[in-house]
């Protein structure tokens, strides 16, 4: 019998990357339908097993959440370790199921994996196919009017703004069983949150895990923040944006499910279009990243090769630290050490201090965003230091240096940011200043009541240096 006539009760394996929820998931709908057993799988593979601390902890969370989800609807989640082909393969014999599923990913480790594993299982004789639902459109289907692929986000928006979106479905109220269970590995013996070390409990306070909680946070963005979202997005002591980048990066809510939510607001006049274009920046970044892979690893644009960046070294290491003797940047970089989060326009900050000021390469903090963000995708963070390195598509031209200084007086005016992440010099810091300090590797040394460090470098003399740097490469 070939799989497209498989047996009535053969299984259909589920395999769970970074859609961790049960509602608007065109695989799960699809193998609900078949009126077949389903055997939902999360395999730590060889993509998983490269991922940074805060990720791999916020993965872990993840997997806990979604387990219990599965477990209410009388399924279960079934854990394996090990290369991607293998483990399945050997599901698929231990199980006698015909057909395995998955989401689609983008970026090229996950492509290099799941088109072997597509070849060999249809070799196998198995159903083997993938779904969409990671994305809003797919990134081969928006085209240019010369059928190429956009390299500059606005006229991208302009096309796919008026597209229709998948609609969002309900989650099913229950997965039919097999008749049994394969054997599954122990999450908490897989120590995925182990590199975070002391740093896990203080993130913990911060994290949003799971489908429900992902459902809720939207449901009080729209209702709290969206309509001053424009207006104060830009603002990091500001609670204005939604801050579901952490859940679309696990999956745990459909950014279908969050565009339609948004064009409601917007016709019901609580809303405007703004929300929405971010949703889109986004998809733009797994557009590229899927057109042009060598933006996780490469300059986007090959002028830039040979550009005189410093490699990693002091200086990095005290911008990683939050110790450069900028306010705004350390606080930054402690709100990610302490949150696991850092607000977007204080990403940009850092990422133009680092590539600019202290002219060092974009490829050393986006392998530190990749350590330390549990909202870490890898997408949006190649697109984002590359763009503000100069480097990357649709980029900030390389002159345009983010000045701390200047970007504190209109964002942070009031300093409550950085009252927020920095204790020294405080007489009665809160908790989350002082976090910071629990949170970091003891080996550090460091300690609230040290004095704050001085300035690394005088930021007229650091841009002058950048732009110094870039004439010279051009010429």
């Amino acid at each position: 019998m070939s799989h497209q006539d498989p047996m009535p009760d053969a299984p259909v394996i589920l395999w769970f990357r970074r859609d961790f929820r049960l509602s608007d998931l065109p695989m799960l709908q699809a193998a609900v339908e078949t009126g077949r057993p389903v055997i939902p799988v999360f395999i730590l593979d060889e993509v998983a097993e490269g991922f940074g601390a805060a990720p791999k902890w916020r993965l872990e969370r993840a997997l806990e959440s979604f387990a219990r989800s599965l477990g209410g609807l009388g399924s279960r989640l079934i854990l394996r370790r090990g290369k991607a082909l293998d483990v399945l393969r050997g599901l698929v014999a231990e199980t006698g199921a015909a057909d395995l599923w998955w989401t689609r990913l983008y970026d090229p480790d996950s492509v290099t994996r799941d088109i072997a594993v597509k070849a060999a299982l249809k070799e196998d004789g198995i159903g083997a196919r993938s779904y969409p639902g990671h994305v809003l459109f797919e990134p081969w289907t928006v085209e240019t009017g010369q059928g190429g692929f956009y390299k500059v986000y606005t006229p991208y928006w302009r096309a796919v703004a008026g597209r229709d979106v998948m609609a969002p479905s309900a989650a099913p109220k229950s997965l039919r069983a097999p008749a049994s269970w394969p054997a599954s590995d122990r999450l908490e013996d897989w120590g995925l949150g182990r590199a975070m070390d002391r740093g896990a409990g203080i993130v913990a306070k911060h994290a949003c895990v799971g489908e429900a909680a992902a459902l809720d946070r939207l449901d009080n963005f729209l209702a709290e923040r969206l309509e001053r979202y424009k207006a104060q997005r830009d603002f990091p002591a500001v609670p204005a944006t939604s801050r579901l980048s952490e859940n679309l990066a696990w999956g745990e809510i459909a950014p279908a499910r969050i565009w339609h939510a948004a064009k409601r607001a917007e016709e019901n006049g609580t809303g405007d279009e703004h929300f929405r274009k971010e949703l889109v920046w986004r998809d733009f970044a797994w557009h590229l990243i899927h057109h042009t892979p060598h933006i996780v690893t490469r300059n986007w644009r090959d002028e830039w090769d040979g550009f005189a960046w410093q490699g990693d070294g002091e200086a990095a290491e005290r911008w990683r630290r939050g110790m450069t003797g900028e306010p705004f940047i350390d606080a930054a970089m402690r709100e990610m050490y302490v949150t696991g989060h850092m607000h977007n326009r204080a990403r940009m900050i850092v990422a133009s201090y680092l590539t600019k000021h202290l002219l060092t390469d974009w490829r050393v903090g986006l392998r530190w965003f990749e350590e330390c963000l549990i909202d870490w995708d890898p997408a949006s963070n190649a697109m984002g230091w590359q763009w503000v390195a100069g480097s990357g598509p649709d980029a900030a031209p390389y002159f345009r240096i983010f000045n701390p200084a200047t970007q504190v007086e209109k964002f942070d005016a009031d300093a409550r940011y950085r009252r927020a992440f920095i204790a020294e010099g405080q007489k009665a810091p809160p908790e989350t200043a002082l976090d910071y300090f629990r949170a970091v590797p003891r080996s550090w040394g460091l300690a609230p009541d040290q004095a704050y460090p001085r300035r690394m470098i005088d930021l007229a003399k650091g841009r002058q240096r950048a732009l110094s740097a870039y004439e010279a490469h051009k010429s």
